[in-house]
């Protein structure tokens, strides 16, 4: 009880001056997530203006707004940790570290793409950086992520593996199953509902009978909890506990990250089944990188030019990520017969 005192007379003092994150966040942590955040944002926002001018073909679903629950749960990761995630991937696979250039480029179908140009949005991996996938068959990455994860515990290798789908998936048969298996063999598998409340364009209150989706395990015996997916450092911290669960050999854990897609569910999608002020509120209000930029300013970690600089500097990281697309050359029609069999 004595130190629950001494600790609320510390807030209060440190308050009175200058309003500083929790002691476990330092400032490498909080300029390190806003970065990452504002890459993936500036990143987005860049793609959605070449698939505006036909340089992305095919489906492209932006990440805008959820950038806090990627980059939290990758600070909690530890090195060999794998990930694996649905078709809204872009932000994923910068945050796993994959190079913007090799992104971009398998975005718009050329060569120097992460899967040689016939990926595209939905489809590429980097064994290199443990991630998995871009899949576009809705929950079909809960079954290959709980797969991962039994890799992990027959190798015995300490690691998890973070298996990400959105609300809608989680209504989807093959989660179940995976649920099943998942706890009936304890692998290590934090599956993460990024709850964006609409799916593909309908509310989850329409579509689901439990709403509160980190219960969904609970007839499995699976833990779970709902994070404000809005904040990256409660994101890195529920992360963090997840996967010591798992790592510690007690099974799977679900986190339901409580988020918000600023745009529609695709770039075909006009997004008529919400209301602009619901969505203004919301970047208004919650959005993440503000949200972090604030507390930056606040504990007088770096000034607003300062940010303006960073800002500056992801501008260029993503406009070369789009030149070094225009330029790279489309795929040889050979390639069409490659990577198609593995050769024992």
């Amino acid at each position: 009880m004595a130190a629950k005192k001494t600790s609320s007379r510390t807030t209060k003092t440190a308050s009175a001056k200058k309003k500083a994150p929790d002691a476990k966040v330092t400032k490498a942590d909080l300029m390190t997530y806003y970065r990452d955040m504002l890459l993936i944002r500036r990143f987005e926002e860049k793609s959605g203006q070449l698939y505006g001018m036909g340089l992305i073909a095919g489906f492209c679903h932006l990440y805008i707004g959820q950038e806090a629950v990627v980059v939290g749960v990758q600070a909690a990761l530890e090195e060999g940790d794998q990930v694996i995630t649905g078709y809204r991937d872009h932000g994923h696979m910068l945050a796993c570290g994959m190079d913007p250039n090799g992104v971009m480029a398998e975005l718009t179908g050329r060569e120097g793409g992460y899967s040689k140009g016939k990926g595209g949005s939905m489809h590429m991996f980097s064994r290199e950086k443990q991630f998995f996938g871009g899949h576009g068959i809705v929950g079909a990455q809960v079954s290959l992520g709980t797969g991962l994860a039994f890799a992990d515990l027959y190798k015995s290798n300490g690691k998890v593996c973070a298996t990400y789908f959105g609300d809608g998936a989680a209504n989807q048969g093959q989660v179940y199953e995976s649920f099943n298996m998942a706890k009936l063999w304890n692998l290590p598998v934090i599956y993460i509902i990024e709850n964006n409340q609409y799916a593909m364009g309908t509310s989850v209150v329409r579509a689901s009978s439990e709403t509160h989706l980190h219960k969904r395990g609970a007839s499995f015996g699976i833990p779970g909890a709902e994070v404000d997916g809005m904040d990256v450092i409660n994101v890195r911290e529920a992360a963090a506990k997840a996967r010591k669960h798992c790592a510690e050999g007690k099974g799977p854990f679900i986190l339901e990250m409580k988020t918000y897609r600023y745009r529609g569910h695709s770039m075909s999608d006009p997004a008529k089944y919400r209301t602009r002020e619901e969505v203004d509120d919301i970047r208004s209000h919650r959005d993440p990188i503000e949200g972090a930029k604030k507390q930056i300013l606040e504990a007088g970690y770096a000034t607003e030019e300062e940010l303006k600089a960073i800002d500056k500097e992801v501008k260029a990281i993503v406009n070369e990520s789009a030149e070094f697309a225009k330029t790279s050359p489309e795929p040889d029609p050979a390639e069409l017969w490659t990577d198609v069999l593995v050769e024992s």
